[in-house]
């Protein structure tokens, strides 16, 4: 199937980008995810992973000042846990970024020049008033019909104003009943909300693998049959992670734990040190996130879009905190995940042992996994299909029709 409008790849195909940069991990991941799957879905498609940092590079003088990518900085303060100097840092960044608007709208415009995409995908908060406005000087200077455009938000709600959603004529789709709401609260029209089922998931959390759980725990050191907690923080782990089994141990629980440190080798040293007394396994930087969730009952770790929403379809309760140090754009997670049910937020890990208590109660777990599997997360593999509408010859023609009867 072909759904070419303008630029094409060497086989005929449409031209498609996608937008992400590495300000935390998930807007890449979500890319790499989505390209994986439309590519099986769509074999004619060229799809391109656009890093926006590489094309607006020119215009960071902030590392021309300091050495230092401002997602360096950022991805840093989660590695150290520090996530609540994000918070003020917000207001900075959109200050920036406006300053910065009419640079990043020529830069833009010069990338697509040639050969100009098909269709555009933002993957990315804060720079999408610039995509579009760049995209729109190539469409006009070549005289050629508006290229769509489509913003994927990755969290679970929108943080306005001018964070995911601006009021421009694009597409933009939407995970939750939350963000579409704020979607037609900004003014965007209901045909540009597109409603998916959840969160973009690597197409590997979805695979069924042949093993015997208890075999494989024995196999990391852990117990056949104790209740099995995975501890997440991110790729480079947290500090909090120490403080998380320092209290589990002193609660006494019939638990054990799965310990992912990521990158943070220090971390995990310093995990290997404490020689705790219940079972446990620590691991470094892996790829092999589903294998570890398979062997788990239930998260542990902070509101992060994509590690709840990986939990979630491999149909683990979670057990999350909010207080000032969670970030802005996550504090809605919390109350999504006790709106749906799925989990438990504390006030701090402090209180650990008592929220894996209650996790544990059976009627309470029961009730958790109720709600979970009722949940059904497809969106990663719904979306290739709903981005191949946008490009068909037979909607391309229904929206210059709208267009002309609006004029």
């Amino acid at each position: 199937m072909s759904t070419s409008r303008g630029g094409t790849s060497t086989n005929g195909g449409p031209l498609v980008d996608l937008i992400f940069f590495d300000a935390g991990g998930g807007h890449r991941a979500s890319a790499i995810a989505l390209k994986a799957v439309a590519e099986r879905q769509f074999h004619d498609w060229q799809i391109r992973l656009m890093d926006l940092r590489a094309v607006l590079e020119a215009s960071d003088f902030i590392r021309r000042l300091t050495g230092v990518k401002v997602e360096s900085f950022y991805n840093r303060m989660l590695r150290y846990g520090f996530t609540a100097m994000v918070n003020p840092m917000l207001p900075m960044m959109h200050l920036l970024v406006q300053r910065m608007h009419l640079s990043h709208v020529r830069m833009l415009a010069r990338h697509w020049r040639t050969p100009p995409p098909d269709l555009v995908v933002s993957l990315v908060p804060h720079f999408n008033r610039a995509v579009f406005e760049g995209l729109r000087l190539v469409d006009e200077t070549a005289r050629r019909r508006a290229t769509p455009m489509a913003t994927i938000l990755t969290d679970l709600a929108d943080y306005p104003p001018h964070f995911w959603i601006e009021r421009q004529d694009q597409y933009f789709f939407c995970g939750t009943a939350t963000a579409a709401r704020q979607a037609l609260e900004a003014g965007i029209r209901a045909d540009r909300i597109l409603r998916t089922s959840g969160m973009i998931v690597r197409p590997e959390f979805y695979q069924p693998q042949e093993m015997r759980r208890a075999d494989e725990r024995v196999r990391l050191g852990l117990s056949p049959y104790l209740p099995t907690g995975i501890v997440m923080f991110g790729g480079y782990g947290s500090r909090r992670m120490i403080s998380i089994a320092r209290r589990v141990a002193e609660a006494g629980l019939r638990t054990q734990l799965i310990l992912m440190c990521g990158h943070n080798q220090d971390l995990r040293e310093r995990m290997v040190a404490m020689n705790l007394p219940f079972p446990h396994h620590i691991a470094g930087f892996t790829r092999e996130i589903p294998y570890y969730m398979r062997l788990s009952d239930y998260f542990i770790g902070k509101p992060g879009p994509g590690s709840l929403s990986e939990a979630l379809v491999m149909k683990l309760p979670v057990i999350v905190d909010r207080n000032a140090s969670t970030m802005v754009q996550e504090r809605y997670n919390t109350e999504w995940v006790l709106e749906n049910s799925v989990g438990m937020v504390l006030p701090s890990f402090n209180q650990i042992g008592d929220g894996i208590k209650a996790m544990l109660d059976p009627a309470r777990y029961a009730g958790f996994l109720f709600k979970i599997k009722a949940l059904d997360n497809r969106a990663v593999f719904e979306i290739p299909k709903m981005l191949a509408a946008l490009m068909s010859p037979a909607y391309q023609e229904a929206e210059a029709g709208a267009m002309l009867a609006n004029a």
